[in-house]
């Protein structure tokens, strides 16, 4: 620790901070543009000059290592006249367009220059005028004259988000930040560049002219796109969700937030959204009807049902970004009307999993502990896409020397730094995971499981083992498509073990916003209930339906919607039309998480609870109070809360830490021996990941939701006798659909990328099997 006093006040700070860290320490405010606590020292701006005694200039208290003995004065009058020298060079060519500014009132350089500037400019020279460039649908650089190089954006593209699509080019005055060769930004992290911006020159596109920022109320929330749970802040004006920028919490989002979790409010705001309750008449017209007939009509539709062909015949189905208290409800309501079929994991193929599970699967640490990891291995997971907030902690932490380990079908590159990589089809993902555990066992001289007899090792795998057996902060994490695919049980088995035998901890990174809450609230099987898989395969008489698009959010969604049409009865509880209009018997206008109040837990265990930041849009309700209410139509038990937050305590009572396991009772193994032919590998675009974020105008406008056609790597591609740009069929069953043919060494051999979460690609069904692809 070294001790200095700054404007006369004594501080310690470790060796190596600087001046402006241990003013911070202290409270002390020093002027600053380019200084950011999570980027790197610039010194680029020169605002945060001070005054150290026996130092012949002021010095830039970002940039000046704090020693011994140091005596700061951050506001003397050599300091301030310094201040006021560099906050005149930055105006000299700063537009006076204030006014029609979106970053006026929030602006940073707007406020230093209040304290700092004067009255009028001794520059009479012509100004300099910087092109505008075109970033793309979400971050607007149409003002760039406005920038004043403090490349904070450069900054956070190279060191966070791992990508340098901006940078600086040309000298002194000629100096401006562009993009490569014209390029757009399509980083996962974009947004953060607008926070980071100082000045009015990077903004937010979606947001541009939209509102002044003293017209928005600012309200807290929680994203439910993913299983980080980020934190919010919702900016509304006249009831109307305006902007989404990050709430800081270092504990989970610390002050960034993904581009899906900050644009896809649009689609709250979409022309798509069900405002009214319908249902369907007896010549397939949907006529509009009050709350009380709406739910008479699903009281009576339900007891139908349930009279005619048992409770069994009834089936609930939700997905991942439902809240706590809207599963614990739908739950109540199965179980109370007699069946036990229950289920919010629409797209997860292996029901054997549910039977190795001896708790909630969650994390197996907290988020913040991510990036202070020596050693990760990531089975079954496109990081950025799936968990963008959790692969940027990754990043940092291989900034930091760790190694990271990927085993997946999908090579696509993290954007950090991967010690070793097994790239294979999904049915070969367990025996990968076999061979590492043989090479580990081999190096050891132990004795490797006798399921694993026959397993050689390959170079990769025995690099693999090297790293994972030197780590001393280890974990091994199961992603989304490991816990998806059909052979999730035996894949969940072999890597729990793989992480016993290096002493690693072993953790599920979850697929949605809420799935350990849908845990925790009983919304899965019961003794004797069907999964959704089951569900849909073999059709029920009737089916309640929480916030999903089959279509898109089921595993096999053409399956899931022909089940539905089949149904005698189906309700969807949906904040979306489109959603539901093409099987549902009744439509009930339910609340997104802006306009109800609930709990998500994220991968942690960790339960955020958020209030509604705007008022129901026309008839909507929040979910939680029509399974409520609807309970007290058919005259159930146990439906008599007044409030989400009774419905919360009841489901959380007793404690989270309590029922969190990530033990696995099944056997470990090989897997169903792989056919021979083509395997399907169905990424989720992260724009395409839930109902909301697929009627995100800015999100879908962007390349990473534009439908990537069938990707092979060189190999596969030459043993089709194809070739790259071809119009292909490819098919799946009953269904095909045409595409063109795309080169992609990033997918594994005897593999067939074909996306999922496209209207365009549902009628191949299942995300993994085998499929056959021709010429068109």
């Amino acid at each position: 620790m070294v001790e200095l006093t700054v404007d006369g006040n004594k501080v310690e700070v470790p060796e190596g901070s600087m001046v402006m860290h241990a003013a911070h320490k202290l409270g002390v405010y020093v002027p600053h543009f380019c200084y950011h606590k999570k980027l790197s020292i610039a010194a680029n701006c020169r605002m945060c000059l001070v005054e150290v005694e026996k130092a012949p200039k002021a010095l830039p208290a970002c940039a000046t290592p704090a020693t011994n003995g140091m005596v700061v004065h951050t506001c003397s009058e050599r300091a301030v006249a310094a201040q006021k020298s560099v906050m005149e060079f930055l105006l000299i060519n700063h537009p006076l367009d204030c006014p029609i500014c979106d970053q006026g009132g929030e602006c940073q350089l707007q406020d230093l220059a209040v304290g700092y500037g004067g009255s009028s400019s001794r520059y009479r020279e012509e100004k300099r005028v910087v092109f505008h460039k075109d970033l793309g649908p979400l971050v607007s650089a149409e003002e760039m004259t406005r920038c004043i190089h403090c490349t904070r954006c450069v900054r956070f593209g190279q060191e966070v988000a791992g990508v340098m699509e901006l940078g600086m080019i040309g000298r002194g005055e000629h100096s401006e930040i562009t993009t490569f060769v014209g390029r757009s930004v399509e980083s996962e992290l974009s947004g953060n560049m607008i926070d980071l911006c100082p000045v009015g020159a990077l903004t937010s596109k979606p947001f541009r002219y939209q509102a002044r920022t003293w017209e928005l109320a600012r309200r807290r929330s929680v994203s439910p796109h993913d299983s980080l749970g980020a934190n919010l802040v919702v900016q509304v004006k006249n009831d109307r969700v305006m902007r989404v920028v990050p709430f800081e919490n270092e504990a989970v989002n610390e002050c960034w937030l993904s581009d899906r979790d900050r644009f896809s409010y649009e689609g709250l705001n979409s022309e798509d959204r069900l405002s009214v309750p319908m249902v369907k008449s007896c010549d397939g017209q949907w006529r509009e009807v009050s709350w009380s007939e709406a739910l008479q009509a699903v009281a009576q539709g339900l007891t139908r049902v349930r009279d005619s062909f048992g409770a069994g015949q009834i089936g609930a189905l939700a997905n991942e970004m439902a809240t706590t208290e809207e599963y614990a409800l739908l739950g109540r309501l199965t179980r109370a009307l007699g069946s036990e079929n229950i289920d919010f994991r629409l797209r997860q193929a292996d029901a054997s999993l549910d039977a190795a599970l001896r708790g909630v699967p969650w994390l197996g640490m907290p988020v913040a502990e991510l990036d202070t990891l020596d050693c990760v291995l990531v089975v079954g997971s496109v990081l950025r896409r799936d968990h963008p907030l959790m692969a940027q902690r990754l990043r940092q932490a291989a900034k930091r020397g760790a190694r990271i380990i990927l085993i997946d079908s999908l090579a696509d590159d993290p954007l950090m730094p991967v010690a070793a990589r097994i790239t294979v089809a999904p049915s070969k993902l367990p025996r990968a995971l076999a061979e590492v555990a043989v090479a580990l066992a081999q190096a050891r001289n132990t004795q490797a499981p006798a399921e694993f007899a026959g397993v050689e090792p390959g170079e990769a795998a025995i690099k693999v083992a090297e790293l994972l057996a030197a780590g001393t902060q280890s974990a091994v994490l199961l992603g989304n498509q490991a816990v998806a695919a059909p052979g999730a049980g035996v894949l969940a088995a072999n890597a729990r073990h793989l992480a016993q035998a290096v002493g690693a901890r072993f953790g599920f990174l979850t697929a949605g916003g809420n799935t350990l809450g849908g845990y925790l609230a009983g919304a899965v099987p019961g003794q004797g209930g069907k999964p959704a898989s089951a569900m849909l395969a073999e059709p029920l008489k009737a089916y309640i339906v929480l916030h999903a698009e089959p279509l898109l959010d089921a595993d096999d969604g053409a399956r899931a919607v022909q089940a539905l049409r089949e149904a005698q009865f189906t309700v969807a509880l949906t904040s979306y039309r489109s959603a539901a209009a093409d099987w549902a018997d009744v439509m009930l206008p339910v609340s997104p998480f802006t306009e109800t109040s609930g709990t998500f837990v994220n991968a942690q265990g960790l339960p955020q609870s958020f209030k509604g930041t705007v008022a129901p849009l026309g008839q909507t309700r929040p979910a939680w109070k029509v399974l409520r209410v609807l309970g007290n139509v058919l005259q159930l038990q146990g439906f008599d809360d007044e409030s989400s937050e009774s419905v919360r305590d009841a489901v959380l009572a007793g404690g989270i830490e309590v029922r969190l396991s990530n033990e696995i009772a099944a056997q470990v193994g090989l897997g169903q021996p792989a056919e021979d032919g083509l395997e399907r590998v169905a990424d989720l675009p992260i724009y395409r990941s839930d109902a909301i974020v697929r009627r995100s105008d800015p999100l879908q406008a962007t390349s990473a939701a534009r439908l990537p056609g069938v990707r092979v790597n060189a190999r596969t591609l030459q043993s089709l006798g194809l070739q790259a740009g071809q119009a292909v069929r490819v098919s799946k069953g009953q269904g095909s659909v045409e595409l063109a043919l795309v080169l992609d060494n990033s997918v594994a051999d005897g593999a067939v990328r074909v996306s999922a979460g496209f209207e365009q690609t549902a009628a191949l069904g299942s995300a993994y099997g085998q499929l056959t692809v021709e010429r068109a």
